[in-house]
């Protein structure tokens, strides 16, 4: 494995490591301090603090298929294990990263959480509004997704750039 490839997987390993860390320690502490039935408004109604356990997905959509999410979060692991080690560039690790770290902060969970080995319910406390509550794996695999899509719209920009080298962009005019 060359310096660069190496450098770039420990860089997408430590940032999913950080974003486990993060999401299990809010969780620990969301489970000694919030409570199911009381929310504690942070900004007004759109924000706010209430623990939840989420059996399913997002909106608790499969809440009866839990085992099938502990599968494909065991799967999307050892994927994003295999894109970071694969990554082309420190941003691609570090969006990868997330990512991996928000997918491997709700595995465990559903690995360790109960009712059960491999059914566990993920814990959730971040309240939005009456929409849906949600934890840090969430943030951090959005802002993972986030960072791919900016990394392919630039590389898009950067490609398109270098095939038209004249042309000039509606800014520029």
């Amino acid at each position: 494995m060359n310096g660069g490839r190496s450098r770039r997987l420990a860089v997408a390993c430590l940032v999913a490591l950080a974003m486990a860390v993060v999401d299990q320690g809010t969780k620990a502490i969301a489970l000694a301090q919030l409570s199911e039935q009381e929310r504690i408004p942070l900004i007004g109604d759109l924000l706010g603090l209430q623990l939840a356990f989420n059996p399913g997905t997002v909106m608790s959509l499969g809440s009866n298929s839990t085992w099938v999410f502990t599968v494909i979060g065991i799967v999307a692991g050892i994927a994003l294990l295999y894109a970071a080690w694969r990554a082309t560039s420190t941003a691609w690790a570090v969006a990868i990263g997330f990512v991996w770290g928000g997918a491997i902060g709700n595995l465990i969970d559903r690995l360790f959480a109960a009712p059960g080995f491999g059914r566990g319910h993920v814990t959730d406390f971040l309240a939005y509004g009456n929409l849906f509550i949600g934890n840090i794996a969430d943030i951090a695999i959005g802002i993972g997704v986030g960072l791919g899509i900016l990394q392919v719209l630039l590389s898009h920009r950067s490609q398109t750039r270098s095939e038209h080298p004249g042309a000039t962009s509606p800014q520029e005019k």
